[in-house]
């Protein structure tokens, strides 16, 4: 039966884990929100983006080709147009 000692301080670990969860996981009272908040948060939300200061307008790079592991070598000869 001593040797079953060793599993206590795991037991006890066990334990104040579940109480914690339990703890942080309950379901908390609501918050007095008002619709004047909502809408204002809903606005905000909405809004575009400014455009960044002093940042000029670059266009997108194009996406690299994903690569499939193989390595393909360019032929070379070269054609006469």
């Amino acid at each position: 039966m001593e040797i079953l000692l060793w599993l206590v301080p795991a037991g006890v670990v066990t334990c104040l884990a579940m109480l914690w969860a339990g703890w942080v996981g309950r379901e908390r009272p609501e918050r007095g929100r008002s619709d004047a908040d909502q809408e204002r948060f809903a606005n905000a939300i909405l809004r575009p983006l400014p455009a960044p200061k002093g940042v000029a307008a670059r266009p997108r790079p194009r996406q690299r080709q994903v690569s499939n592991g193989v390595a393909v070598r360019r032929s070379s000869t070269r054609r006469s147009a």
